[in-house]
């Protein structure tokens, strides 16, 4: 059996590496291909387009599909800002918890992952076991989206994942997706005391917000009879608005950064085509009245997926095997694994620790949940032996 020591051990070199999203994630993952290369796992890295992050994919056991993937993320939220009692790069261990940040989300999975490694590669495996650890979850899954397509294109078909985010090791079998935008508004800047002469940007960036938060009060009325959702319906919320230079000149410029969590992909469309329309047919042409270079432009930051409930679900009985429990839950917050289920891949998440210790300062997991996922790990080792 693994002791938790090597966890614990694992999991101090995984918390050193600094994974930021907005930083390499390189190192880690040279970190974790030694362990896997070491028990004999078959490798494949995939790098970013800027060749500074990197997605790891490794398969013990036989060739063919039908296998079994364990994922994680291996990027973490920053620290600045934050009241840290520690080095946050550092883990600290105090009265049956370990500090550090990335310890629950989700580097303490991971840190089973590897510490199992040697104890799957001494099985007869029956079917493939995959390790999937990839980068920039954080910012918007682009490392899982861009492994689906390695995936794909390697003809690698697994049957089910089990994506290692913090749960208490319940099992979670539905969330919600995550939809991130950026609207930009350029205007003409001009006098305060002429404001006809202008096209304040932070108006028209008022107008629109205006529209939307009209269009989320009409989601309500969407909530499907069976949502198991809290809030039931699609959330669309406004996180940020910067613009202006001063209080006695027309803005020229403004940008609106906001967010929808969609419980149908319908409410997603409805959104978007009704907003769409509102700056083609209204905003716009105002706005061009006055100045022709006028514009509103919206980048898409990420489109993420959710997980839909299914009535069968191979990932779900595995974990229930594994586990012994019984129910499966849902959730508001947003993993990759709406990634895996629409590639085809049956999807579900259970992993040590508490999502209420995610991004804080003093992030920390227990003892006692990596102990429980690593008895799940064991029990996988023997089921598929």
């Amino acid at each position: 059996m693994t002791d938790i020591a090597r966890v614990r051990e694992v999991l101090a070199d995984l918390i050193a590496f600094p994974t930021v999203s907005a930083d390499s994630n390189l190192a880690l993952i040279t970190y974790a291909a030694g362990i896997l290369s070491d028990v004999g796992a078959r490798l494949s890295i995939h790098h970013d387009e800027t060749g500074a992050k990197a997605n790891l994919f490794a398969t013990l056991g036989p060739e063919g599909d039908g296998g079994i993937v364990l994922s994680g993320h291996t990027d973490v939220v920053p620290v600045d800002g934050q009241d840290w009692t520690g080095d946050p790069f550092a883990l600290r261990e105090d009265d049956d918890r370990l500090y550090g940040r990335g310890a629950c989300d989700m580097k303490g999975f991971i840190a089973c992952c590897l510490a199992m490694a040697p104890a799957f590669a001494e099985k007869p495996l029956r079917r493939p076991l995959h390790f999937a650890f990839t980068y920039d979850e954080e910012v918007g899954c682009f490392g899982a989206r861009a492994l689906m397509s390695e995936l794909e294109t390697a003809g690698i078909r697994p049957a089910a994942a089990i994506i290692g985010e913090p749960t208490m090791m319940r099992i979670i079998e539905g969330h919600k997706g995550c939809y991130e935008y950026t609207t930009t508004f350029r205007g003409l800047e001009g006098h305060g005391s002429e404001p006809e002469r202008g096209v304040n940007a932070i108006e028209y960036a008022v107008r629109y917000i205006a529209r939307l938060l009209a269009l989320a009060e009409d989601l309500k009325e969407r909530a499907p009879a069976e949502s198991r959702f809290r809030p039931p319906w699609t959330t669309l919320q406004i996180g940020r608005i910067e613009g202006g230079s001063a209080r006695n000149v027309i803005a020229g410029h403004c940008a609106v950064e906001w967010e929808m969590r969609p419980v149908q992909t319908s409410d997603a469309t409805m959104i978007k085509e009704n907003i769409r329309a509102y700056v083609d047919d209204v905003l716009k042409p105002a706005m061009q009245a006055v100045c022709e270079d006028a514009d509103i432009v919206t980048e898409v930051v990420g489109e993420v997926e959710g997980l839909e409930p299914v009535a069968e679900s191979e990932a779900r009985r595995i974990v229930s095997a594994l586990t012994g429990l019984s129910e499966a839950e849902v959730v508001a917050f947003g993993t990759e694994a709406g990634l895996f289920q629409n590639a085809g891949i049956s999807a579900v998440i259970c992993g040590p620790g508490s999502i209420e210790q995610a991004h804080k300062a003093d992030e920390f997991v227990s003892l006692q949940q990596l102990s429980a996922c690593l008895q799940m790990l064991e029990r996988l080792s023997a089921k598929l032996a």
